[in-house]
């Protein structure tokens, strides 16, 4: 009897108790499709001369059965582990939300809300006031709008304050970042008109006034984000473009993306500029995003000087691009942690990751691997070793973080046999493997991550 003939039928397969208790969870047709995959699996390995004799055990398939349907009916937004070291991930859905935030967002989810309802007046309110006194009491400035994201502040800003007219920008300055954002496109769609000036290294003062003609509207300086230009160069700094700007009338604006509120210097972070930087230098329009330095969901904010904010909140294109109620309700509980600095610091995980120092990485992954140790089977070893995290999200390209990595090893699976097979887990595990090894990065692992990893490990073990 060949193995293929031992492979069970669809009918067997449907009679067998823990598939029929899925068919008690289940509609038919999902089970059914998922029994069918199983079966495809076993072929294929059965082609490929893997197939073992306990893989046909009845129990060994029901589980292939309940493992199809729990994919097959999972949700394709979830969450995932993510041990890449890799901060701020944008594929990973860049910042988790502070702890403190969940019940706000619940709150504001399954009720009805004041979105738009002025509850002192008794009549229709602004979405926007939520976060606006916020916003300009923690950056100085004088007035705020956000939108739903950093690209769409910079479009609108644009359109409102350029249309139709010339904005002047450092070629150093005309970056793309992740999806191919482009500055220049971004400017084209906005109707504004681009004007480079200096060179891809260098850009000087009189650059930005030699080109000043009487169709400029807009002065923009634009952060580097997600690379770094070094040895032979100059910039012209937000103070200069002000000064600049005061004398030929323009109003000046920046795109400052990462959004820090808090100087992360003193924890050898260094580099990058705080919105707080811009707008005590007189920047008219600072636009940033919510969900990376600082710490909150998506969104673009958009703070500086009242007589430049106030139109963009009358523009046509603010409908289209506006913020919904539970981003609000988000990044309202975000900022409301930055009023106490010490409480961000110890509550927005992007912060606290940020600023985990090498012996709280090192007791953290011992922490971790003594949880998983006590769940996982012997086959699986751990080890930790050093390594170094990023930041991610655009900011500090360059720099290196220290951290204490968890080297995983499994018999008789290889790291990258490991790394696709946890990718795949119902809690996704997603690492990196550098020089041969699965690993896993304590800075980017969450307390309440272990469970998940627990599990994954055990599955892969089996």
């Amino acid at each position: 009897m060949t193995i293929f003939s031992r492979i069970p039928k669809v009918d067997r397969i449907l009679e067998q108790d823990e598939v029929r208790r899925l068919l008690a969870d289940h509609p038919r047709p999902t089970v059914l499709a998922a029994v069918r995959t199983a079966l495809d699996a076993l072929r294929a390995e059965a082609r490929a001369g893997s197939l073992r004799e306990q893989d046909l055990a009845d129990g060994a398939v029901a589980g292939r059965v309940g493992r199809e349907v729990a994919r097959s009916t999972a949700c394709s937004l979830r969450r995932v582990v993510n041990g890449t070291g890799v901060v701020i991930h944008t594929n990973l859905g860049r910042s988790p939300l502070a702890e403190r935030v969940r019940q706000r967002v619940d709150d504001t989810a399954y009720g009805y809300s004041n979105l738009e309802f002025d509850l002192e007046r008794g009549e229709r309110g602004s979405r926007y006031s939520h976060v606006e006194k916020l916003l300009c009491e923690l950056t100085g400035a004088e007035a705020a709008l956000v939108v739903n994201n950093n690209a769409a502040a910079v479009l609108l800003a644009l359109s409102a304050l350029a249309g139709g007219k010339e904005v002047i920008v450092s070629r150093g300055e005309l970056v793309e970042i992740g999806g191919s954002f482009r500055i220049p496109d971004v400017m084209q769609q906005g109707g504004a008109v681009l004007r480079e000036v200096g060179t891809t290294n260098r850009t000087h003062s009189r650059d930005y006034r030699q080109a000043v003609t009487s169709e400029t509207g807009l002065l923009l300086k634009v952060h580097s984000s997600n690379f770094a230009v070094v040895g032979f160069t100059a910039e012209v700094t937000a103070p200069e473009m002000v000064a600049i700007g005061r004398e030929l009338g323009l109003p000046v604006m920046a795109d400052i993306g990462s959004g820090c509120l808090i100087d992360l210097s003193r924890f050898g972070i260094r580099g990058e500029p705080t919105v707080q930087e811009f707008v005590s230098a007189g920047v008219d329009v600072v636009t940033f995003s919510g969900d990376k330095l600082l710490g909150g969901p998506q969104a673009g904010i958009i703070v500086g000087r009242r007589a430049y904010v106030e139109p963009l909140k009358k523009h046509p294109l603010l409908r289209a691009i506006r913020i919904d109620k539970l981003t609000l309700a988000a990044l309202e509980g975000t900022l409301r942690l930055y009023r106490d600095e010490r409480q961000a610091l110890a509550e927005i995980p992007t912060l606290r990751m940020l600023t985990a120092s090498a012996d709280e990485l090192r007791l953290r992954a011992r922490q971790f691997m003594r949880r998983l140790r006590r769940g996982v089977p012997a086959s699986v070893r751990l080890a930790s070793l050093d390594g170094v995290s990023q930041v991610g999200g655009g900011a500090y390209p360059l720099l290196e973080l220290p951290t204490t990595l968890i080297a995983v090893d499994a018999d008789g699976v290889s790291p990258q046999e490991m790394e696709a097979r946890l990718r795949r887990m119902t809690v996704p595990v997603v690492g990196r493997i550098n020089r041969g090894r699965f690993l896993l990065d304590a800075r980017t692992l969450l307390d309440d991550d272990a469970p998940a990893v627990i599990s994954a490990l055990r599955e892969l073990a089996s």
